[in-house]
């Protein structure tokens, strides 16, 4: 996904249409988070003009992250519609976009603006659809368990079992 700005304006007046597929599995080694990610399919289209050029892209794909309570692998889809914005000429003030891009040299590349929206897209947490998923974190051991607020019984701590009586006598 680079171009030179000579091959890009043979497209101007006419746009350039996107549709390729692309591997950025580069982004695991940047945030540990992402164990996978399947190639982006990137659509849209490249408006040229002489002062600038304007990318409209789509960009849908999977990305494989750990649930946040088991740790097991869950897909999450990547759909992303950006704009994005290379001025050519450095003296050129865009009114239209307040982030743009000033065209260092003669080559125009996508990738490190797809590898960025991907990154932005990573959510906080993810969390599995399956309650006991093959392969999750376990949910008891020796002398421990998880318990959840509706397994967890009204126990009364047998140093405040007094206390609990306190109440019984205002009641009466």
């Amino acid at each position: 996904m680079k171009w030179t700005i000579t091959q890009l304006q043979k497209y101007r007046g006419k746009g350039l249409v996107l549709d390729e597929k692309v591997d950025v599995s580069e982004i695991k080694e940047t945030d540990a988070q992402i164990r996978d990610v399947s190639l982006i399919h990137v659509t849209g289209k490249a408006d040229v003009n002489a002062t600038n050029i304007t990318f409209h892209i789509h960009l849908s794909g999977v990305m494989v992250l750990p649930c946040a309570r088991t740790f097991v692998d869950v897909e999450y889809p990547i759909d992303i519609s950006t704009t994005e914005v290379f001025l050519l000429d450095d003296n050129y003030e865009s009114q239209e976009h307040e982030f743009s891009t000033i065209v260092k040299g003669d080559v125009i590349d996508l990738m490190p603006i797809i590898r960025e929206n991907l990154l932005l897209e990573v959510p906080m947490q993810v969390f599995c659809e399956d309650a006991s998923p093959e392969g999750a974190a376990p949910q008891s051991g020796k002398d421990w368990a998880v318990v959840t607020s509706d397994q967890q019984e009204k126990k009364i701590d047998p140093r405040l079992a007094d206390l609990a009586k306190f109440f019984d006598n205002d009641k009466k």
